[in-house]
């Protein structure tokens, strides 16, 4: 019943920008706190950034200053705004919905991958 369906991967240079786009249906959307994770061959999958019904947003170090999370209009789409890519950002990148609480049961998007080039 709850999907999550990612669009706006693909490749670009260090230094550009993209915005991955989600999808949300099937769930009461003011009842989860969304977000995005990511992972890569080698690495633990890391969360991203997160966006509480109340608009109240989270970063990982990582990704601070330059990534940005957002809930679009209508509101059952989620965005990340992602700018000054390096290669390190290369990942396989997942939305996802957590019940309740941003550390609540997860729903998982199937993904959409980010390849970023010197």
């Amino acid at each position: 019943q709850v999907q999550l369906v990612e669009s706006g991967g693909g490749s670009v240079q260090a230094g550009g920008s993209l915005t991955l786009s989600c999808a949300a249906s099937g769930f009461t959307y003011n009842n989860y706190c969304m977000a995005w994770f990511r992972q890569s061959p080698g690495k633990e999958r890391e969360r991203v950034a997160t966006i509480r019904s109340d608009g109240t947003t989270s970063y990982a170090d990582s990704v601070k200053g330059r990534f940005t999370i957002s809930k679009g209009n209508p509101k059952n789409i989620l965005y990340l705004q992602m700018n000054s890519l390096i290669p390190d950002d290369t990942a396989m990148y997942y939305c996802a919905a957590h019940y309740w609480t941003c550390s609540g049961l997860t729903y998982w998007g199937q993904g959409t991958q980010v390849t970023v080039s010197s």
